[in-house]
């Protein structure tokens, strides 16, 4: 994600290997966390945003940017996929955004939504997450019988072993636990700002001592 690293080789601009630091018994996993730009990073695909972290571990990191909203209408989305839109919901459909997720998998469709119904490829989260990634789930959704709440994403974004370890050592980010409301609360230009009164942090004052510094 940062200017000179490759996120997909895990390799510098010269081509040679990032070496990931060790991992030991003190590592913390930051699934159901919020990544927070810092407002030093400029890099055009996570300049002032949010990101979701589904999954963390020793081999990397998965998530979602929750507050880049795309000119896609999820009506539209369903009716390129030749889903059919209920008539009751059509028009919710058609004023609620798909998401722009992330630089990877741009074709690949992520649905965050309320744990407690499965579809067929669903994979929870916590107790209050899932995240599903299959045509039932967007069936229902066009039936008006999907959840309740739910934020619907065209890519992710990724990191190799290591470099999110990194990118955070080297405050590229802030981190979070996740707020279930914040998530879905579709308040996109105010994302950031208060993902970041979670912490007790203002991003503006932020901003201006890295200008000073």
């Amino acid at each position: 994600m940062r200017k000179d690293t490759d996120h997909a080789s895990g390799k510098d601009h010269n081509g040679l290997a990032v070496s990931p630091p060790a991992f030991d018994a003190g590592t913390t996993w930051l699934e159901h966390h919020f990544l927070i730009a810092m407002p030093q990073l400029q890099d055009p695909n996570f300049h002032g945003t949010v990101t979701y972290l589904w999954k963390h571990d020793e081999h990397g990191a998965l998530g979602v940017v929750i507050n880049r909203p795309s000119s896609l209408p999820i009506a539209e989305m369903l009716e390129e996929l030749k889903i059919t839109v209920n008539d009751q919901v059509v028009d919710r459909l058609t004023l609620k955004r798909v998401l722009a997720g992330g630089p990877v998998e741009k074709n690949k469709g992520f649905i965050l939504h309320e744990a407690g119904n499965e579809w067929e490829y669903t994979l929870p989260i916590n107790d209050e997450i899932s995240m599903s990634m299959s045509r039932d789930i967007l069936q229902d959704i066009a039936n008006g019988a999907g959840p309740s709440r739910y934020i619907a994403a065209l890519g992710c974004a990724g990191w190799d072993a290591g470099q999110l370890e990194q990118e955070i050592s080297d405050n590229v980010w802030l981190t979070v636990p996740a707020d279930t409301a914040l998530l879905f609360s579709e308040n996109y230009d105010g994302m950031a700002d208060a993902a970041a009164k979670l912490l007790g942090v203002s991003l503006s004052q932020l901003a201006t001592l890295a200008g000073h510094s």
